[in-house]
């Protein structure tokens, strides 16, 4: 049987008719099963390249039916993430807000609407099924556990009106015993502080780790009176005595420098979390006797917290579906629907999650890198593991594309930025000069399996952790030596790699320690901060280009920039990504006076527009899929410069443009 699981929006890459809200349309993912098991998955944002995409799933559906050799004829039902009573409610109440944007109030009948669009493809209504928010996250990771019987807790910002969900798992049944509604979101009461440290929706990660570096106690009484613990595991968020912040600082600007009071709140917040969480995990615990715990939903990403309940020794085994943000859903409607048509199916502890793009071979590789010979050199390695970790050995930081690209929020070691975990500076560097990024983040450590009670203190019984869900503490006779992986308050969230599931990595990292001693790399995801994580070789070679990375490998070869001048912009093509909007906008300095402003808009509700001058402004707005920068001043009667060039190249290192050889 066939099942593809989806998640995300509506509209197509190049529109926003519909305009779903963000908190329910974000991170599109498209997962197919057969017979219970993940042949495909990707986030529509590696295709795409729009971040958190709150778009359809067109060209991951594309994917996952080319990887199977299906077509959508062969898909058996088509699994959505979201109830069809709570689908149909949010349809009509949509369309009495824009009747022209909605066509049909059925869910079935207007999702058969948009693939009847996006691929000509009449798909029967009964294929269609739908699966409740929170149940999807719950059959994402009680399936993926491999555990014949567990606690399930998903917590997320919001999902159908619910925040949070505790569910018994028992074989194929599984048992709700109590949900939050969204008044007591502990999503939503996170993202709600963060706003007055200078972050919004999607930077949650980025608090988290800047917590180590604040001292809860200092405001430890204000944020208890954000929450109250109730009997029963039940617990009540006030939102609305977060505001009591402003009594204590100004909300903090995006580009202001951070103070100690942020890193305090920071710490204050991640312990609120964490004492909310553990009130409910004790109870829940108890009450059911059950010593195994699951975890998913977007507040399951906070693997501070996970790692702390995995030393708590409240449960034996705790089991976090890395792909636990909506994104996840996909594969929980996917694995729901599957299941329920042959509960025959058996639950089995997920291994890895390479189901995306595969690397091409290395004939294409090289076929695709030769237009961009003005710009690098490549070669072919005799030994690529061996040599490559030499490399890394030497000090250099690389980009390392290899297999299938991940699928969920980590790369993990297919689509990655690796270095030396050894020199404390490599942080900073990498911070800085190639995610261009705060630079208190820190850095996740990839080590393989056979290593972990080396440098880490091991729950006991608990030695696998190959998805980056955790955050454990690096043992103290190892920390000064590995300064670049080691966070403030001496923990790391790692990633232990089997010889099993990923050989090549293991083999790279493996011979890192054969040279150096430590068989360890820092691991990062593939991309600087404009941008999701690469998927395919000619993403990477963009990040590698716009980036202080010093070698590239993809395949088995070895990529190294040539010395770049602004000139190189001359003869490259230059065309602008689907979801970019060009707009030029009057606005009123005085009474009098009004001044024109030029600017490129995402035309999504999570970008952010960008001025840009009225010479870029006419060059982009002459721009077709073919001509390049020369071709397009020339044709507005423009004289190229070295400021024009440079501000195109600030807008590809943004993602804003699409840069390629004219004969690319």
């Amino acid at each position: 049987m066939l099942v593809l699981g989806l998640s995300g929006g509506v509209d197509a890459a190049y529109e926003h008719k519909y305009e779903f809200p963000t908190g329910f349309a974000h991170d599109a993912a498209t997962v197919l099963v057969k017979d219970g098991e993940v042949i495909a998955a990707i986030e529509e944002e590696r295709i795409n390249r729009i971040k958190h995409c709150n778009k359809n799933w067109r060209y991951g559906v594309e994917f996952c039916l080319k990887q199977a050799g299906a077509s959508l004829e062969d898909v058996d039902a088509i699994a959505f993430y979201a109830s069809k009573e709570w689908l149909r409610n949010f349809l009509g109440i949509y369309y009495l807000a824009k009747p022209d944007a909605v066509d049909l109030k059925e869910p079935a009948a207007f999702l058969a609407s948009i693939f009847e669009r996006e691929f000509g493809v009449c798909v029967p209504e009964e294929k269609f099924q739908f699966v409740n928010h929170h149940m999807a996250h719950t059959v994402s990771t009680f399936v993926m556990s491999g555990f014949d019987e567990s606690l399930i807790v998903t917590i997320d910002g919001v999902g159908e009106g619910v925040s949070m969900m505790v569910s018994r798992g028992k074989g194929k049944n599984i048992q709700q015993l109590h949900t939050e509604p969204e008044t007591n979101s502990l999503g939503g009461f996170y993202r709600l502080t963060i706003q007055f440290l200078g972050y919004k929706m999607f930077d949650e990660y980025k608090v988290m780790g800047l917590a180590p570096y604040g001292d809860a106690s200092r405001f430890r009484s204000l944020f208890k009176s954000f929450y109250t613990l109730l009997p029963d595991g039940r617990y009540e968020v006030h939102q609305d005595r977060v505001y009591n912040l402003y009594g204590i600082l100004k909300p903090r600007r995006r580009d202001d420098p951070f103070e100690q009071i942020h890193k305090d709140i920071s710490a204050a917040l991640q312990e609120a979390l964490e004492t909310i969480v553990f009130h409910i995990l004790r109870h829940y615990g108890a009450s059911t006797g059950l010593d195994t715990l699951c975890l998913a939903g977007g507040v399951a990403q906070n693997s501070s917290m996970n790692g702390k309940i995995a030393a708590s020794g409240i449960f034996k085994d705790v089991f976090v579906q890395p792909a636990s943000h909506d994104a996840g859903c996909a594969l929980g409607s996917a694995l729901a629907v599957a299941h329920q048509s042959n509960p025959g199916l058996p639950n089995k502890r997920l291994q890895h999650t390479y189901w995306g793009t595969p690397t091409w071979d290395n004939d294409r590789i090289a076929e695709a890198f030769s237009p961009w010979e003005a710009w690098i050199t490549f070669r072919k390695l005799d030994d690529t593991c061996r040599e490559t970790a030499q490399i890394l050995a030497d000090g250099a930081k690389i980009g390392w594309v290899q297999g299938r690209s991940e699928f969920g929020p980590r790369a993990l070691g297919n689509r990655s930025i690796l270095a030396d975990p050894r020199p404390a500076e490599n942080k900073d560097i990498i911070n800085s000069m190639i995610k261009m990024r705060e630079g208190y983040r820190p850095f996740a450590p990839s080590l393989i399996e056979e290593k972990v009670d080396t440098y880490f203190e091991v729950p006991e019984g608990q030695t696998r952790y190959p998805f980056m869900a955790f955050v454990l503490q690096v043992k103290e006779a190892f920390r000064s030596e590995l300064g670049a992986i080691t966070h403030f308050d001496g923990s790391a969230r790692l990633q232990t790699v089997s010889k099993d599931t990923n050989p090549r990595y293991w083999e790279l990292i493996h011979a890192f320690g054969e040279i150096t001693g430590t068989y360890m790399l820092i691991n990062t995801s593939f991309n600087n901060n404009a941008e999701p994580i690469v998927d395919t070789p000619i993403d990477a070679l963009v990040c590698y280009l716009t980036s202080g990375l010093n070698y590239l490998v993809v395949g088995d070869y070895l990529v190294e920039k040539k010395p770049f001048t602004l000139e190189l912009m001359d003869n490259m093509v230059i065309d602008l990504p689907l979801a970019l909007e060009m707009k030029e906008h009057t606005r009123f300095i005085d009474y009098e006076s009004r001044a024109t402003e030029y600017l490129l808009e995402w035309n999504y509700k999570h970008g952010s527009p960008r001025k840009i001058s009225k010479v870029a402004y006419a060059v982009l707005k002459a721009s077709a899929a073919e001509d390049t920068l020369s071709q397009l001043v020339s044709r507005c009667g423009l004289t190229i410069d070295a400021s024009l060039r440079q501000e195109i190249f600030d807008l590809w290192q943004e993602r804003r443009v699409i840069i390629k050889p004219g004969s690319f």
